[in-house]
């Protein structure tokens, strides 16, 4: 029997969804690894985030030009 290692709840992109379950990212999963991750740095996650929208909007605004983004925050 072959085990493969689980996939990480990462951004596909340039569609921004899960790489693991294909719900928009970050997923809930994506979340808690974020905090967990950056628990002693919010500024940090701050800055990472604002970087990761401003990149999904960009990608996602070319896919769809006619719909921008504009539930980008609602997903944070």
């Amino acid at each position: 029997m072959v085990v493969r290692p689980p996939t990480p709840h990462v951004a596909m992109r340039p569609l921004w969804r899960c790489r693991n379950c294909g719900r928009e990212w970050p997923c809930q999963p994506a979340k808690l690894t974020l905090l967990t991750e950056y628990r002693t740095d919010r500024t940090g996650l701050l800055i990472y985030l604002g970087a990761l929208m401003n990149e999904a909007t960009h990608h996602l605004t070319q896919l769809h030009p006619d719909h921008p983004p504009a539930r980008a925050r609602a997903r944070g």
